[in-house]
């Protein structure tokens, strides 16, 4: 069985490193805090949202 890695851990690494997994769930969670994160939790927000779809991205240009 896979053990989730904490935010600590992964604020450590690059975003194009993170599983989709940890990109949902950590994007989800943001996203329902929105109105108290502050601008660096705006940022991160922001840098989850921009691998999620770059990842979208390759995706759909492996099938055209």
């Amino acid at each position: 069985m896979h053990t989730p890695r904490d935010f600590t851990e992964l604020s450590m690494i690059s975003k194009t490193r993170w599983q989709d997994e940890e990109l949902q769930f950590f994007q989800h969670a943001l996203s329902q805090i929105l109105p108290y994160i502050n601008a660096e939790g705006l940022t991160i927000l922001h840098e989850i949202n921009k691998e999620i779809y770059n990842r979208a991205e390759k995706q759909d240009s492996l099938y055209t």
